[in-house]
């Protein structure tokens, strides 16, 4: 029986592996088990294909950063620590030839945003619902005592995406654990003096 859940998730993970131009069709057909004309039976067309593994991609990975985001039993500092931690977690688990794949939204964000009208629609959500609840943390940290940084709320969440993004980039470059910790530890400092 055809799982079309599990045909969309191994598509994802070619995409991120591969990139959107480097996936071929056989790819993805080796990757979801689905003949060429099954494929496009399904999905259409790989660009559509892309767009939903995309989509799920987003939907997933910004859903677990939210819920970070929205615990309220820790501080606004805290729940920024605990992001950052989730995000070096991933960097350094799943590694080949000691690098990691860094994040399908950033690799998208350099691969097509420019050119992609679908895709820099998908990733402009995506970041304005992040940024979004990144100022509502820095704002609730104020008010907690665990931020004190006197920058603006929207520039410093602006500034906490721009270390993520430089994190999942350094992680696909080889940087290890200690570096990507490293980082962490400075974007944090930056909140909090």
């Amino acid at each position: 029986m055809f799982d079309e859940e599990r045909a969309l998730g191994a598509a994802m993970r070619t995409f991120w592996e591969k990139g959107y131009e480097a996936t071929s069709t056989q790819d993805l057909c080796d990757a979801t088990g689905l003949g060429r004309s099954s494929i496009y039976n399904t999905f259409k067309s790989k660009h559509d294909l892309f767009a939903r593994a995309l989509t799920h991609y987003i939907d997933t990975t910004t859903a677990t950063q939210l819920v970070i985001l929205g615990d309220s039993r820790l501080s606004g500092a805290d729940r920024l620590r605990a992001l950052l931690a989730v995000i070096v977690d991933a960097e350094t688990e799943h590694r080949t030839g000691g690098r990691s794949m860094g994040c399908l939204t950033v690799n998208t964000t350099v691969e097509l945003a420019g050119r992609d009208p679908m895709a820099a629609s998908l990733l402009e959500r995506d970041t304005a619902r992040r940024l979004a609840a990144l100022r509502a943390v820095i704002e609730e940290g104020r008010r907690d005592g665990s931020i004190t940084s006197p920058r603006e709320a929207g520039a410093l969440a602006r500034f906490v995406n721009a270390a993520i993004g430089g994190m999942r980039v350094s992680g696909q470059g080889g940087a290890d654990r200690a570096t990507l910790e490293s980082i962490a530890e400075v974007t944090l400092d930056a909140l909090t003096r």
